[in-house]
Formats: C-alpha cells, structure tokens, sequence
C-alpha cells in the first residue's frame, strides 16, 4: 500500500497533558511504553502517574504471557512506580484463562523454564507433542540464540497431528535494551502460515480488552463511551491494531520497536510514519516520539 500523504497523518504531539482532558480511561502498554526490559522510562511513569491524578483510571494491558503479580513484581525491579497504574491485564491471564476450560488435557509447551509459571494451579501437564492434546506457546526456548526459523520443523510435526495452538504472546519481537529479540507471535504466524489453527491470548483481540474493561468498571463504577477511552503503545500490529479493532483512540509511541524506521537526527520522520502506516492500514490517533507528561 503506498504511503500516506503528509497532510493526511496523525497530529504529532509534545506531551500527554495535550490530550489528556480528552478521555476517562487509560489502557497503556507496558514493555517499549513504561521501560525497555532493563530499566524504566522515568518520564514515561510520571506521565501515567499525573493522568492517574486527574482521576482516568490507567490500565496496564501486556502481552507478557506470565500473570499479573509476576509482571507486577519485575515492575517493581525494574524502577516502574505502583502509583502509574490501577491494575494490569497480561496475556499469561488470558491463557489462563483459556486453559482453564480444558481440564485435564496435556499440553506441549513452547517456551523458556521461567515461563512456566503460567502452568501454576492449573488442572494439565507438560507432554512432548506426540501426546499433546494442543500446545501453549510462551516463546522461544533461548530468545537470544534462536529465531523462527529454528522452530519449523517442530511446527511440522504439530500440524501433522492438527494441534491446537494457544500463542500467549502476540507479540512479534521486543525491544531489550537496544535490541529487538523474537516473541511467541512470531512463532504462532509460523504455525498459521502452514495451516495451522492459532488463538492469540492478547492484543490486539478482545478477550484481553474485555479483561481490562472488567477492572475499569470495578473503579468508575461505569463503562465510559469508548470515544473516551485512550490506547498507548508503540506497536502498530498489536496496541493500533487493537485500540482500532475496539473503537478506541491510540497514542502511538515512536520510540520501540519501529525507531528504526521512525526516527532519525532530526528526530520523527514523517515519510517514514506515513510509509508504516500505508504498510499497515492502522491509523493512531495521535504520535508521540516518547511518553512524557
């Protein structure tokens, strides 16, 4: 798809505060919005802390396929104040939940040993595939080594066997640090690519939205219109795609995992927005380089 013409892009704004008189409810990524997977982003945390302030609820919704006092815990390491956030919806939640609705059933997990805490009280047990019922896919078992690639023979064999996938992280890549590392969607997109039958257990598809929508409620006491409700993220696949999937405005982040097409000396290349977003067909609302207040 060709790109969009300058005039026709998103207002590029300077701060939160320009926009945050707007909406009654925050629902904000985490990894690339609030830190890097090494260290929080103070101005990024004192945005969603003075917004908090105002009385808009801020939802933390993550594609991290571990439950919520997991993620809330490497928060808290990583330097992210509790007061920039209400609660936190995570992927591992939404697995979760899904697996819950298949007691008993072995599964064949994809993934690194630290992810296994999403198993934790949940009525299954881990078997090779040939005696898997369907498998649950966290990510790539050494994600500094590996790349999809390593993975297509294993994909093979589950779809010889027409296996289920659960993805528990949509995610394609990350960002840590300086450097961008494979996530489970890139190996769910594998699986698909050859046929096989995929759920995505996060952004940008609803069950996680509804998951938030479930805590925003239990705060305002009310569902506020879905024109009042703001999206952050810097991820056009899965936080544009999303707010755009639910009717929901996105501030998009230039600085994650698309800097670099996005960003150059002078700063925000706009031919380059205008290129992503004609690649994409997804339209944030507004764009930011970095969350600040």
């Amino acid at each position: 798809m060709n790109a969009l013409a300058p005039s026709a892009l998103p207002p590029v704004i300077d701060g939160l505060s320009a926009i945050a008189g707007d909406y009654d409810l925050v629902f904000s990524d985490v990894w690339g919005v609030l830190h890097n997977g090494m260290r929080a982003h103070p101005g990024a945390c004192d945005a969603l802390v003075r917004i908090r302030q105002r009385g808009v609820p801020v939802i933390l919704i993550t594609n991290a396929p571990r439950q919520a006092p997991v993620v809330v815990g490497q928060l808290d390491r990583l330097g992210v104040p509790r007061a920039a956030y209400d609660a936190i919806v995570t992927s591992g939640d939404v697995s979760r939940t899904y697996m819950r609705t298949r007691p008993g059933e072995p599964v064949h997990h994809v993934g690194p040993q630290r992810d296994l805490v999403v198993f934790e009280d949940i009525d299954t047990r881990l078997v090779p595939i040939e005696e898997a019922a369907y498998v649950v896919c966290t990510g790539l078992v050494d994600d500094r080594t590996e790349t999809p690639d390593d993975y297509q023979e294993r994909l093979e064999r589950m779809k010889a066997r027409d296996l289920f996938f659960l993805c528990g992280n949509p995610d394609k890549v990350v960002e840590v640090g300086h450097d961008l590392i494979f996530c489970a969607g890139a190996i769910g997109d594998r699986y698909q690519s050859i046929g096989g039958e995929v759920l995505y257990a996060g952004k940008p598809y609803e069950p996680a939205y509804e998951a938030c929508w479930d805590y925003a409620e239990r705060i305002l006491g009310t569902r506020p219109d879905p024109s009042r409700v703001l999206c952050i993220g810097d991820a056009m696949r899965t936080d544009v795609a999303g707010a755009v999937r639910m009717g929901y405005d996105c501030l998009f982040l230039a600085e994650g995992i698309h800097a670099e097409v996005l960003l150059g000396p002078e700063g925000l290349k706009r031919d380059g927005l205008a290129a992503l977003i004609g690649e994409t067909s997804q339209h944030p609302r507004h764009v930011m380089r970095k969350l600040v207040w």
